[in-house]
This record gives C-alpha cells, sequence and structure tokens, in this order.
C-alpha cells in the first residue's frame, strides 16, 4: 500500500521533472492524431512507412528539445522542427506546409479553452495544477487528443478536403488566408479572454463562444470548396467544349479523306502502272500531310493529354499554328497528371519553347513543330522535347538564354531567361538544347528525386 500511496503522491502533486517524462508517449500520440488532421483537410497522399517515419522522427527530436531549450523558445523550435519534418516527410509545397502546421494549432487553442474553462468548474482545477501535477497534465493532455480525434473523424467522413495549390483560384486562395488569418486572431482573443476571465464567464458561453467560432470557420471552409468546385466544373466544360470543337475538325477532314479515297487510291495506281516511283513518292508526301494533320486531331483528347491546363495550351497553340500553316505534330505517351515539376512551371516552359518553335517555323518552307511528352523508365525521368525547323543556321544555344536577347527585332528576349530562372529553382530540372540541319531542338528532362 505504501508504494501505491508514492506513486500517488507523486503523480497528484506538482512535479516537473515527472510532467515532463509522463508527457513522453502522449507526445507521439499529439503527433499522431495532428498527423491525421492536417493530411485528411489538406488531402495529403503519403504511404503508411513515411507517416511511422514523420511520428517517430518528430516525435522524438521534439521531446529531445522541450528538455534541452527553454520556454518560450522551445515553443518556437519545436513549430520549426515540425515545418521541416512536414516539409521533408510529405513533399508540400510551401502554403501546404504552413497551413499543415496552422490547422492542428488552431483545433488545439479550441479545445485547450473549452478544457481549462470545463477543469475550472466542475474540478475547481486552475491553470497551475493543471500544467505542473503530472496526472492533470496528462489526463488534461489525454482529452485534448480525444476532442481533436473526433474534430478529425467529423472532417473525414464529411469529406471536407482544402485543396490549396492544385484547385483554388488565386483570389480564392487569397480569401481563404485571409479568413483563416482572422480566424486565428479572433481566436487568440479568445483564448485571452477566457483566461482573464476564467472565473466570471458560465462555462456555456465559453463553450458556445468557441463552437461558434469553429462553426463558422468550418463553413467558410466549406463554401470556398464548393466555389473552387464550381471553378472546376467551369474549366471541364470549356475543357469539353474545346474537345469536341477539335473532334468536329476531325471528323471533317476524315470524312473530306475518306471521299476522296477512291480518287487516291486511282491516282497512286497510275503512278504504279507507268512506274513512276519519283511522282509516286512526291504524291504520297502530299498526302501524308493531310493524314498526319487527322492523326494529330486525334491526339488532342482529354485522355491522352489529361491534364486541363496542358490540353487547353497545346490545342491553342495547335490552332495558332494551323493559321500559320505549320504542320504541328503532337505525341504524349504520359499521364500529364504524375509531373515530376509543378503543373504551373511545366505549361510556363511549354507555353514559351512552343511560341518560340512558331516563331522559327514560320518563316522556313517547310513548317514543321513536333511535341513529344514521355517517360524514360531506365533513367528515372520524364521528357519533354519540341522540336521545330529554323533558318538561322548560325544560332547561338548558349546566348539565347541571356535577358533581352533575342533574335527578332520586337522582341523582349525574356522567354527562355525565364526558363532557364525555373530550372535554377529546381534540382531535378534540366533542359538541353541542340541542333541539327532541319531541327532545332529543346530537350526538358524532369528526374523524379
Amino acid at each position: 500500500m505504501e508504494l501505491f500511496q508514492t506513486i500517488w503522491t507523486a503523480l497528484t502533486t506538482e512535479n516537473e521533472l515527472l510532467t515532463t517524462i509522463i508527457l513522453v508517449p502522449e507526445s507521439f500520440l499529439e503527433t499522431f492524431i495532428n498527423m491525421l488532421l492536417f493530411t485528411t483537410v489538406l488531402n495529403i497522399k503519403s504511404d503508411k512507412k513515411t507517416k511511422i517515419k514523420y511520428i517517430l522522427i518528430a516525435s522524438t527530436l521534439a521531446n529531445i528539445f522541450n528538455v534541452l531549450i527553454p520556454n518560450p523558445i522551445k515553443s518556437l523550435v519545436n513549430m520549426v522542427l515540425m515545418l521541416v519534418c512536414i516539409k521533408i516527410f510529405f513533399h508540400t509545397n510551401i502554403i501546404k506546409t504552413i497551413f499543415s502546421l496552422i490547422i492542428p494549432t488552431f483545433f488545439t487553442i479550441l479545445c485547450e479553452s473549452i478544457m481549462i474553462k470545463f477543469s475550472s468548474v466542475f474540478f475547481n482545477f486552475n491553470i497551475t495544477s493543471i500544467t505542473t501535477i503530472p496526472l492533470y497534465r496528462f489526463i488534461y493532455a489525454l482529452c485534448i487528443q480525444t476532442l481533436i480525434f473526433i474534430v478529425y473523424l467529423i472532417i473525414k467522413y464529411s469529406k471536407v478536403q482544402i485543396s490549396l495549390l492544385e484547385n483554388m483560384s488565386k483570389k480564392n486562395k487569397t480569401i481563404f488566408m485571409l479568413n483563416f488569418a482572422l480566424a486565428i486572431l479572433a481566436l487568440a482573443i479568445q483564448f485571452i479572454i477566457t483566461g482573464f476571465y476564467l472565473d466570471v464567464l458560465p462555462i456555456y458561453i465559453v463553450i458556445f463562444s468557441n463552437l461558434s467560432l469553429m462553426a463558422y470557420f468550418v463553413l467558410s471552409i466549406y463554401s470556398l470548396s464548393k466555389t473552387t468546385q464550381l471553378e472546376l466544373t467551369s474549366l471541364n466544360l470549356e475543357q469539353e467544349k474545346e474537345q469536341n470543337r477539335l473532334l468536329k475538325l476531325s471528323q471533317d477532314d476524315l470524312h473530306g479523306f475518306r471521299h476522296d479515297f477512291s480518287n487516291i487510291m486511282c491516282t497512286i495506281g497510275g503512278y504504279v502502272q507507268v512506274k513512276d516511283m519519283n511522282g509516286l513518292s512526291n504524291y504520297y508526301s502530299q498526302i501524308q500531310k493531310d493524314i498526319n494533320k487527322v492523326n494529330n486531331l486525334g491526339a488532342l483528347n482529354t485522355k491522352t493529354i489529361n491534364n486541363p491546363a496542358v490540353f487547353a495550351l497545346i490545342s491553342s497553340k495547335y490552332d495558332e499554328a494551323l493559321e500559320l500553316n505549320i504542320e504541328m505534330n503532337i505525341n504524349v505517351f504520359l499521364d500529364l497528371n504524375t509531373l515530376n515539376m509543378k503543373i504551373y512551371e511545366f505549361t510556363r516552359i511549354l507555353g514559351i519553347l512552343l511560341d518560340n518553335a512558331l516563331e522559327a517555323a514560320k518563316d522556313c518552307e517547310e513548317k514543321i513543330v513536333n511535341i513529344e511528352i514521355r517517360k524514360d523508365s531506365k533513367r528515372n525521368r520524364q521528357i519533354l522535347l519540341v522540336e521545330n525547323t529554323y533558318l538561322n543556321k548560325d544560332v547561338d544555344t548558349e546566348k539565347i538564354f541571356e535577358k533581352k536577347y533575342s533574335t527578332k527585332p520586337g522582341n523582349t528576349g525574356l522567354g527562355l531567361w525565364e526558363v532557364r530562372q525555373i530550372l535554377k529553382k529546381n534540382n531535378n530540372l534540366n533542359l538541353f538544347t541542340s541542333k541539327d540541319e532541319r531541327f532545332f531542338k529543346q530537350q526538358l528532362e524532369m528526374y523524379n528525386l
């Protein structure tokens, strides 16, 4: 009995060291639940092995810092630690990384303000006893994590998710970030008020106030999510319209080709009968252009080019090529949603390369632009190849990347310079420029790190 009495006394009296020790296993639980929350809300995909590594390393380092670094510096250090761990293990962008920290913090503060009031009203505990008595601190922390886990379950089964970069427009992202900042500010003020008037405010006022704030925040996210879905639906409709237009062009060309098929075969037969191979070769090269045109229109579909931004860009440049009487050949052998780079940066580079290719090819007697996007599994890379016919065989393949350099009067010369700036920011990208007697080539290589 003495042993149990000693243990109970140690657990129910102020003991900073024991409080720190007893919270070590709780820190692993906290990291786990916070991870469930932000990966669900932000729709962050990862495998089980990565999640386990994140929990073990982030929690272990946090516990070490808690012992070695004094307050309030350790709170700041732990926040930086979480940001670094999230970035490294989940490969999130800057905005998602920041919100991966902010979202659990938001709900933690919210739940703590409710629990502090609840503890003071029903158990007559003050903040000092909750934070310094080991047993009370452990139970308090466990209750906080239980509440956050309940929030996670509600979010999971309500399917509330935020797509911060993938889907939201710039306007909606700005609105969301301002809304979140104001929510954090309002919650901080609420937390301070609760601390000052802990003994005055009725518990139902505290709970109602915090729940109202949380409800407002969740509804704001839900509204922005619905707005984003409407924007995506509108984008998909525009894409379908473009697809239908291209399909109609393809059908018209195909019908015209079929209508003339018998005449074409008769013409070929005439060349064969007189054994005019030169004439047959010349005639074949002429009809080959029509065949390529039909094939290229067939390649311009949302199943082959399965990213809306890339599809819109390539179809736009294809229309431009038609107006300039340029033959544009398109070959896509890659799921564009698995690119090893940001789609925004990919479309910027692709747009610049295509603009330059069309500009160079339009002055040639043989007007050709080829686009190829494929995967090179042997070297663990993806390749974008843009090649075009060109007149200036003396073009300097290094000088063209200099700022404000241009071979065309009136051009800004910023296109390829901007491409080089994007390459400098990404250590998994390479661009190789080459030329031969027929084609000028730009090959972008995207490696999977």
